[in-house]
């Protein structure tokens, strides 16, 4: 893995910002809702958070594997793609992430009877808002989707692996808990059918975003799919 110092400019860039957010909402713990990425008709949904949920994390495990993941990943695609085709296929990726997330939110409440949806829209919203919910398992359910956040960098992360398979289908990579290195192009499909698989479950204990995963590998590919069919000239592979 390449030091710190080595890194490629915009990687780096990347890196000390989502550190550096991660950083200060740890000591304005307040920002952590108002930055991150709420349900477009939620009360505590902002236009700003489009953006600003790409830069915020839920814990420090979430934040040390996706920048993990970033320079891992992102400073190869760097180098191979250039600084401003990395960038856009970076945030180009996390549009998908969160465009696929609020789709899938909108699908499972669009058969919630609106006396519900009505009141999860007020007192539903505050709750969250203070850290609470509903101790009703359904309502709970739905004010979660309803009114929950979304944080990450892994939507982008995610588009950047899928670029690195497309680039180097045939690259090793040693993955914890397999004990045998698998190639890139079978790795690539693999975690994509896990995450389809946890994000249709549904599980109570999963708490997190799958298909935004999904949503930013599948724009990362189709990113990778248009540069390469330039002209032979300006290929990339």
């Amino acid at each position: 893995m390449d030091s710190i110092k080595s890194l490629p400019t915009a990687t780096k860039i990347l890196l000390a910002i989502n550190i550096g957010m991660f950083l200060i909402a740890s000591q304005f713990p307040q920002l952590n809702q108002l930055l991150a990425l709420h349900y477009y008709e939620s009360p505590l949904f902002m236009p700003h958070q489009l953006v600003s949920h790409i830069f915020m994390h839920g814990g420090f495990a979430h934040l040390a594997f996706n920048m993990y993941a970033l320079i891992m990943f992102g400073s190869i695609i760097e180098k191979q793609l250039g600084t401003n085709r990395f960038l856009l296929l970076y945030f180009f990726s996390a549009i998908g992430a969160f465009l696929l997330h609020m789709g899938i939110v909108s699908f499972e409440l669009s058969n919630v009877a609106a006396d519900v949806i009505k009141m999860v829209s007020t007192e539903g919203a505050e709750a969250i808002a203070n850290g609470q919910n509903y101790t009703d398992a359904y309502l709970g359910g739905i004010n979660a989707k309803f009114n929950g956040a979304m944080v990450g960098a892994s939507g982008a992360i995610m588009g950047l692996f899928a670029a690195f398979a497309f680039l180097f289908p045939n690259m090793q990579l040693q993955i914890i808990f397999i004990p045998y290195p698998i190639k890139a192009k079978y790795f690539m499909p693999i975690y994509m059918g896990i995450e389809l698989f946890l994000g249709v479950s549904n599980f109570q204990w999963d708490n997190i975003a799958h298909f935004a995963h999904i949503g930013g590998a599948i724009f990362g590919l189709i990113l990778m799919f248009i540069w390469n069919k330039e002209t032979p000239k300006k290929r990339i592979v």
